[in-house]
């Protein structure tokens, strides 16, 4: 069985700041929004695929400035090098503080939206490394000098290989 991720709801306290976020540095678009019950909070469904109809959804119900919750981070893959520059540079200009992370199979930001929810953007590398691993990348490099600088920096872990040569190997651990 192979589950794939469909969407999240998180309870929040600035509605209107969390969609500016939302929608205006990560791309972000409204799909519906209404009250979940008579008398009761509105939840906003919103999506970044247009095969999805939803991918996240708030709604105005914390109270309090504690931390939002267990959530470590959301993850969302984008298919583009020049997508991870193009939100990089939109974080910085929100003086968003950002820790760029390579796992040496994905190049990522990692940041907090406004209310302290831990989210992770990440592009794709076209090698597997076996996990945990983390080092931090230069952001100002350009797609070909950051994936000279991921190979280079991971090739010496016994696992670095081509991610399609490490996903026969997980087929085949799986079927063993």
């Amino acid at each position: 069985m192979k589950l794939s991720w469909s969407h999240a709801v998180l309870n929040v306290g600035n509605l209107d700041r969390m969609l500016d976020f939302y929608i205006n540095t990560l791309g972000f678009a409204i799909a519906d929004r209404g009250p979940l019950a008579e008398n009761a909070p509105e939840i906003v469904f919103l999506s970044n695929d247009p095969d999805e109809h939803h991918q996240i959804a708030m709604v105005a119900m914390r109270k309090d400035d504690a931390p939002p919750n267990t959530l470590n981070h959301l993850a969302f893959r984008i298919e583009d090098f020049a997508d991870i520059k193009l939100l990089n540079t939109r974080l910085e200009q929100q003086a968003v503080k950002i820790l760029p992370l390579s796992h040496g199979n994905t190049l990522s930001l990692y940041f907090n939206d406004p209310e302290g929810n831990g989210l992770e953007v990440f592009w794709d590398t076209p090698w597997h490394v076996a996990q945990p691993q983390g080092e931090v990348w230069d952001t100002s490099l350009d797609e070909e000098a950051a994936l000279a600088w991921v190979e280079s920096t991971f090739e010496k872990e016994p696992s670095f290989a081509r991610s399609e040569e490490a996903g026969s190997a997980f087929v085949n651990r799986q079927q063993s």
